[in-house]
Formats: structure tokens, sequence, C-alpha cells
């Protein structure tokens, strides 16, 4: 029995009714190509499944058609979703990616100039800081760096963005609310540090008052015993806890003293956990679109590759959403 052919780029032409060589420039993410054509050639390699045959296109052109992404070896669940959107990006331009995860030492070590240099990849984009050695090179492969995570793979740069804390401190002060207390995670995490920094600014700023800053590690059964060693008197009316583990600690050590939330205390949380959503109440947090994020890193590399001038003023990745769990402050 013979395999299926599989579909080829005059496929993909004949289906979207355009020249193959424009489906070639929409692979490429030529700017020239019309957002209609653009549309139309989606449409039709998504419906054929179609993949480049990176082996013709490596004989013809010299190319591979590979990309690398290299990451610190660590288990931080947030990469799985950028590596995802990078692959899906990838992909759509004609692109495979292979990620290289590599210890510290190497990272530093030169090791990623030796894979640039491997001949099995055009580009290598590092999701970590490099050293002044592995920085983009005149001529040869390109080595973009895109910090996202560091060398023990804790968020840095656009994933320790922390500007909706003081969006969160805002809209509670607008409902009432004067006394707030921070239960923080991990403060050698830079996202720990950057989410405190920006609390206790805001506050200031908006003259309100700080019931502290306590360090729960990102630990859930830290977050309630912070809550039920509150005195009984006390005024706190808004918890703003550093993810949505700690911010579920916090709402169980309420219900403990017999509180209700938000009628007693408003709780916030942070990154957007499925559970979240269908908790009793539902909880207000801050969503990370770590998928956007990998597909817009990946076509900054694509924008390099083409010596295309870098993309300005890009969207935040990260909103809030307003649940249950927050509402005007009590009076006491």
């Amino acid at each position: 029995m013979t395999s299926p052919r599989r579909p080829t780029i005059r496929d993909v032409a004949r289906l979207a009714g355009v020249s193959h060589q424009t489906v070639s420039r929409r692979l490429r993410r030529d700017p020239t190509v019309s957002s209609m054509l653009a549309a139309h050639i989606d449409q039709a390699v998504a419906q054929l499944d179609y993949r480049p045959n990176l082996v013709a296109r490596a004989m013809r052109n010299r190319s591979t058609g590979r990309l690398a992404l290299v990451l610190p070896a660590g288990d931080a669940l947030s990469s799985l979703e950028v590596l995802a959107g990078a692959n899906e990006a990838a992909q759509s331009a004609g692109f495979a990616v292979e990620v290289v995860t590599l210890p510290p030492g190497e990272l530093r070590g030169g090791r990623v100039e030796e894979l640039a240099d491997s001949g099995l990849y055009e580009a290598v984009l590092s999701l970590t800081d490099l050293s002044e050695s592995d920085r983009p090179r005149l001529g040869g492969v390109p080595i973009i760096s895109a910090p996202v995570y560091d060398e023990k793979m804790r968020g840095v740069g656009p994933l320790s963005e922390a500007s909706r804390m003081s969006e969160l401190v805002t809209q509670l002060a607008a409902q009432g609310h004067r006394e707030f207390l921070h239960l923080t995670g991990d403060h050698s995490h830079p996202s720990s540090q950057r989410r405190s920094e920006a609390f206790l600014r805001t506050v200031q700023e908006l003259e309100l008052r700080s019931a502290g800053v306590i360090d729960c590690r990102w630990d859930a059964a830290s977050a309630r015993r912070a809550i039920l060693d509150l005195p009984a008197d006390t005024p706190v009316t808004a918890v703003l806890a550093a993810n949505d583990l700690v911010a579920a600690g916090a709402v169980r050590g309420a219900a403990e003293r017999g509180w209700r939330a938000p009628e007693d205390l408003s709780v916030t949380g942070w990154d957007d956990l499925s559970l979240g959503e269908w908790m009793t109440p539902s909880l207000t947090t801050v969503s990370i679109d770590h998928h956007r994020l990998g597909a817009e890193l990946l076509e900054e590399l694509l924008r390099v590759m083409r010596g295309d001038a870098p993309a300005m003023n890009r969207p935040s990745i990260t909103k809030v959403i307003w649940r249950e769990s927050t509402g005007p402050a009590p009076t006491r």
C-alpha cells in the first residue's frame, strides 16, 4: 500500500487561488502579501495540513528550515504555552522549531554560539539572557536573546511585569477599600519582587494603608495561616495575593474565620489558573497570555532574519479578569 502524497506548495496555491510564489512569500511572512490573500493562504495551509519539505528546501536554498529555541534547564509550566505559541508561529512561516535546554554553565560558555555554527539551524532564539560573546553577530546565523526566564527558569521581563497590581489596588480603592494586605510569592523570584514593589508604590501614591507584605513563598497553607493570624479587629478589607494558589489559601482562611468573600474580604490572585473560575466565589485574577508571547518572540526572530525593523508598541500580555471574589468594602 502506498502512503498518501503529502500536499505541496503548489497544492496550497491552487486551493488558495494564487501563485506558488505568493504562497512562498506568505510562508516567509513577507509584509507585501495583502491581508486578504494571506487569509486565503493560511486557510488553505490549515485545510491541507501543509508542512514544508525541509529536505527539498535545504537542497534548493542551502537552508535547513529549522530554528533553535534555547531555554535554561527547568520545569516552569508557563514555558509550555510560550513554546506552543512560538511553534505555531514558526510552522505558519514554514519553519520547524527545535527546543534546546542547557544548564547555566553552558548558557554562559559559548554553547549557544556552537549551535548557531552547527549548520543545523537558520537562527537561534534564546529565551534567557546570554553573555556578550553570544549576542547577534555580523554575518552567519543570527543569535537573538529575548529574556523571559532567568538561569533558574524564573519569569523575568514580560513575565514579571507588574503594572496590573496598580490596576487592582486602584479599582478596589474606588470601591471603598482603604486597608490592604499583600501575600507575596518567593521573593527570590523577580515577578514576586516587582508585584510587591507595585503594591507598595500604589498604596502610597493613593494615600491608602498597607497592613504589610507577607512572604508566603507561593504556598496556600502559608496564606491561610496569614489570614487566620489577623487580629479580630483587623481593618484589612482587601487581600492581594501573588498568585491564584496563594489567593485560594487566603479564601480558605477567611472562610474558617466565618468571613465571606467578597462581603467581608475581597481577594485577588494572579496567573488565571483554571481552578479560579470554578472556585466559590470565582477568583478575580490577572491573566498572562503566554501563547501570544511565544508567537510574538518568534515573529520578532523572523523579522531579524528578513532584515526588518523590530516591532514597536506591542500590547500588554496581561489583563485583569474581575470575578466574584472582589466587591465593595464592607462597613465595620
